[in-house]
């Protein structure tokens, strides 16, 4: 076999395997309209808990699933079950990930990304730090 012949027989496999890789994850963030409209298409999707919707878990039945209501970045609101165990703290996150499929009217969720609230807020920032970075401490 001639080495150009070995060359195009590498680059021919590397563009097989990059097109693969590719087509693998193909899940895209995305409101719940645009999940319902596909929903055999796994999706990420970006919100917050609703206000005054209860969030069903029992553990005693089954730990390893529960199911909240969630509002995306528009507005929508949805039915999200999640397929793992609940998150300590759960009620006081500021923004959720979820990542799955529409099924059955709901959203059926196999991860999650939380960002829960932060503990530091500028005013309660000391006097010594700036947004620049830290000062030294004058007496």
């Amino acid at each position: 076999m001639k080495k150009i012949h070995i060359l195009i027989l590498i680059l021919l496999v590397a563009a097989i395997g990059v097109i693969m890789s590719l087509s693998v994850n193909t899940s895209t963030y995305a409101g719940f309209s645009e999940a319902e409209a596909s929903p055999g298409r796994e999706f990420h999707v970006i919100g917050k808990l609703a206000p005054g919707k209860p969030i069903d878990f029992d553990a005693r039945k089954d730990a390893n699933s529960f199911t909240f209501y969630m509002l995306d970045n528009k507005g929508a609101e949805m039915k999200v079950r999640y397929t793992d165990s609940k998150p300590q703290d759960f009620e006081k996150l500021d923004q959720i990930v979820v990542i799955g499929k529409m099924k059955d009217g709901e959203f059926k969720a196999h991860k999650m990304n939380l960002k829960c609230p932060s503990k530091y807020n500028d005013e309660k920032k000391p006097a010594e730090f700036s947004d620049k970075g830290y000062e030294s401490v004058k007496n």
